[in-house]
C-alpha cells in the first residue's frame, strides 16, 4: 500500500504576485500584516509576512514574463513534516519534486491537482529567530486587540475539475480525513472539506456554468482563497469596509477579491 505523508501543521501559504513593494505595502496597510524576512534571490524577490499568525512567502519574479500568463496566484503551501515520509511518499505515488535543496522541497504541481505542497520538518510559528524578524505576535494579540478579530487560519479552498479523484489523491498522499460534503449553489459547484494537520482543505468543484467554472478557466486548478478565522464575522466586515469586498465560496463567508487584493483571494469566516 503506498505510504501516506502525516503534516503536522501549515508553515505557510505560497503565492507569485508581480510588484513586491506595493504588495506588502497593501497587506501591510489593510490587514496590518507584519514584515517578517526579506530574501531577494538570484531568480526571484521573496520574502515572508505573517497576519493572524498566518505566515505566507510571496514569490515576485524579477522578470514577470515567466508568469505573466497566470498574473498573480498562489503557488501552494508549506506543511512540517517528516522529510523520509516525505521521500517515500512521493517515491510510491509517482510525485515529482520539482524543486528539491535537501532540506525542503516543492511537489510538482501537474501531479498533484495543481498544487505545489512544499514540505520542510522545522516550524516557524513558535521559534524566536532574528533571522526572521523575531518572535511574532501571539495569538491573543489579533484575536483580542487587533480590530479583524482573527483567529488563525481556517484552510484554503483548492478547485479542481473532479472531486473524487482529487479527495482520494489527498487521502492517499496527505492522509487526508473528509469532513463534509455539500452543494454550493451561490457559486454553482459542490464543495468537499479534509481534514489534514490543523487546516480543513475544501476541494471545490463546478457543478454548471457560473463563478467557480470562471474561476477554473481563469486560473486551472490549484488553490483558489486562503480562509481566515475571526472572532466576529459582523466585526470583520465593519473593518474591511474599507475594501471592496464580496461574497465568498460559502455562505458564511466573506471575500477580498483578487482584485482588490493584489492577486489572490482572502476569506473571512467564523
Amino acid at each position: 500500500m503506498p505510504r501516506a505523508i502525516r503534516p503536522l501543521r501549515v508553515n505557510h501559504m505560497n503565492a507569485v504576485l508581480q510588484d513586491f513593494d506595493a504588495s506588502i505595502g497593501h497587506f501591510t496597510e489593510s490587514f496590518g500584516a507584519e514584515f517578517m524576512v526579506d530574501m531577494p534571490q538570484k531568480e526571484f524577490h521573496a520574502c515572508l509576512f505573517e497576519m493572524g499568525q498566518v505566515i505566507f512567502e510571496l514569490f515576485v519574479p524579477w522578470d514577470f514574463l515567466v508568469s505573466v500568463r497566470y498574473g498573480p496566484h498562489y503557488v501552494g503551501l508549506e506543511w512540517q513534516a517528516d522529510m523520509d515520509e516525505v521521500r517515500a511518499a512521493l517515491t510510491d505515488h509517482g510525485v515529482r519534486a520539482v524543486r528539491d535543496i535537501g532540506l525542503a522541497l516543492h511537489t510538482h504541481p501537474a501531479d498533484c491537482f495543481g498544487v505545489s505542497h512544499e514540505f520542510y520538518s522545522g516550524y516557524f510559528h513558535d521559534r524566536d529567530w532574528e533571522l526572521l524578524g523575531g518572535k511574532i505576535k501571539p495569538a491573543s494579540y489579533w484575536r483580542d486587540e487587533h480590530p479583524l478579530g482573527l483567529t488563525g487560519l481556517k484552510g484554503y479552498t483548492h478547485v479542481v475539475e473532479d472531486i473524487a479523484k482529487a479527495s482520494a489523491f489527498l487521502r492517499g498522499f496527505l492522509g487526508a480525513e473528509p469532513l463534509f460534503e455539500e452543494d454550493r449553489p451561490e457559486i454553482a459547484g459542490r464543495a468537499q472539506g479534509l481534514r489534514v494537520a490543523d487546516a480543513v482543505v475544501e476541494l471545490l468543484m463546478p457543478t454548471s456554468e457560473g463563478w467557480l467554472a470562471r474561476q477554473l478557466r481563469r486560473q486551472g486548478q490549484g488553490i483558489l482563497s486562503t480562509v481566515f478565522g475571526v472572532r466576529d464575522i459582523a466585526q470583520a466586515r465593519r473593518y474591511l469596509h474599507r475594501l471592496p469586498i464580496a461574497a465568498g465560496t460559502a455562505p458564511d463567508r466573506v471575500a477580498v477579491p483578487r482584485e482588490a487584493n493584489h492577486g489572490i483571494l482572502f476569506e473571512f469566516t467564523e
